[in-house]
C-alpha cells in the first residue's frame, strides 16, 4: 500500500525516487493532497538545486554523532551563508 509514511520512510533513508513515485501515484489518486505536492516539488527541485554539493560535508553530516561534529557543521553552514 502506498501511502505518505511510506514515502516518508524511503525519503528519509534517501530513496529518494522511490518516494517521489509513491507520492506521485498518491497525487493521481487525490488530486488535492497537498503534502504529495509539497513532497513532489521538495524532492523535484533537490535534483536541479543541488547539484554541485560539497560531498564531503554530506558525508560528514550524515555521519555525525556528536555534539562537537555537529557545531563544526553549523560553523561551516554559517561560513557559507
Amino acid at each position: 500500500m502506498q501511502t505518505l509514511t511510506l514515502a516518508n520512510i524511503y525519503e528519509l533513508q534517501g530513496l529518494k525516487d522511490e518516494a517521489l513515485e509513491i507520492y506521485k501515484e498518491i497525487l493521481k489518486k487525490d488530486p488535492s493532497n497537498s503534502d504529495a505536492k509539497i513532497a513532489i516539488r521538495r524532492l523535484s527541485g533537490m535534483r536541479k538545486k543541488f547539484l554541485n554539493v560539497n560531498l564531503q560535508m554530506k558525508d560528514f553530516f550524515l555521519k555525525m554523532d556528536s555534539d562537537i561534529e555537529f557545531n563544526e557543521f553549523e560553523r561551516w553552514l554559517l561560513k557559507w551563508n
